[in-house]
C-alpha cells in the first residue's frame, strides 16, 4: 500500500474519531431543554442563538427535499449501471469495482442513517408532524453529500480525460451539495450542530470510499497481466 493511500485511511480514521468526539460532546456539553416539549440539546447556547437568528424557512426545507431526490436519482443511475454490467457480463466479479464498492458504500450510509434513528442524540428544533423526530446528524445533509461526493469520484473514473463533461458533472454535484447544506441550515429544521455533524460524518465516509478505490487501483496495477 502506497503512503498516499495510507494517508487516506489515516484521514478516514481521524475523521471518524472527530465525529465520535463531537457526538459525545453534543451529548455532554451545555445540555439544556431548549427543544420542543423540553427536549434536551447539547451546545444549547450556541444552537439557540443561531436558531433564533435565522428562524424557520420551510420553503428551503422543501427545496432541499427535492435536491435530495435529485441526489437519489444519481445513486439509482449508478445502481442501474452496475445492474446492467452484471446482466451483460454475467458475473459479479466483472462489474466495475468502483460500482461494486459504491453499492456497499450506499448500504453503509443507509445503516448509519437507521442507527441514528434509533439512537437519538437530539430532536429537531421544530415539530414537523405531531411528534419529535431525530435530528442528529442531519441525515438529509449526510445523504446528499455522501451521494454527490462519491459521484464525483466515480465520474472521474468513468469519464477520465473528458474535461468538459467532468467540469459539468463536478459543477452540478458541487452545486447540489452547497445549496443543500446552506438550505438545510437556513430552513431551521435542524440545529446548527446537526448540520456540522452531518458534514463531518459525510467527509469521513467519502474519504473511506476514496481510500478503498485507491487501494483497489494499486492492487490491479500490481496484478500479473
Amino acid at each position: 500500500m502506497s503512503k498516499k493511500t495510507q494517508r487516506k485511511f489515516i484521514l478516514t480514521g481521524t475523521l471518524f474519531l472527530f465525529f465520535t468526539v463531537f457526538t459525545v460532546m453534543i451529548a455532554k456539553v451545555d445540555v439544556q431543554p431548549i427543544g420542543p416539549k423540553e427536549s434536551v440539546v447539547g451546545f444549547a447556547s450556541l444552537n439557540r442563538l443561531i436558531f433564533e437568528l435565522f428562524g424557520v424557512n420551510l420553503l428551503w426545507y422543501h427545496i432541499t427535499d427535492w435536491l435530495g431526490v435529485i441526489a437519489i436519482i444519481f445513486a439509482m443511475g449508478f445502481a442501474g449501471l452496475g445492474l446492467y454490467q452484471l446482466v451483460k457480463r454475467k458475473s459479479l466479479f466483472k462489474v466495475d469495482p468502483y460500482l461494486l464498492f459504491l453499492g456497499v458504500y450506499y448500504i453503509l450510509v443507509v445503516a448509519i442513517y437507521v442507527l441514528f434513528e434509533y439512537f437519538v442524540v437530539n430532536y429537531r428544533p421544530i415539530i414537523m408532524d405531531k411528534s419529535l423526530e431525530a435530528s442528529y446528524p442531519s441525515s438529509h445533509t449526510m445523504i446528499v453529500i455522501c451521494i454527490m461526493g462519491t459521484a464525483m469520484i466515480v465520474f472521474h473514473h468513468l469519464f477520465a480525460g473528458k474535461r468538459v463533461r467532468l467540469w459539468i458533472l463536478d459543477s452540478i454535484s458541487s452545486l447540489l451539495i452547497g445549496v443543500t447544506v446552506a438550505g438545510r441550515f437556513i430552513s431551521g429544521v435542524h440545529w446548527f450542530t446537526d448540520i456540522i455533524g452531518g458534514i463531518i460524518l459525510s467527509c469521513a465516509l467519502i474519504v473511506l470510499y476514496k481510500a478503498m478505490t485507491s487501494y483497489l487501483e494499486e492492487k490491479q496495477k500490481h496484478q500479473p497481466k
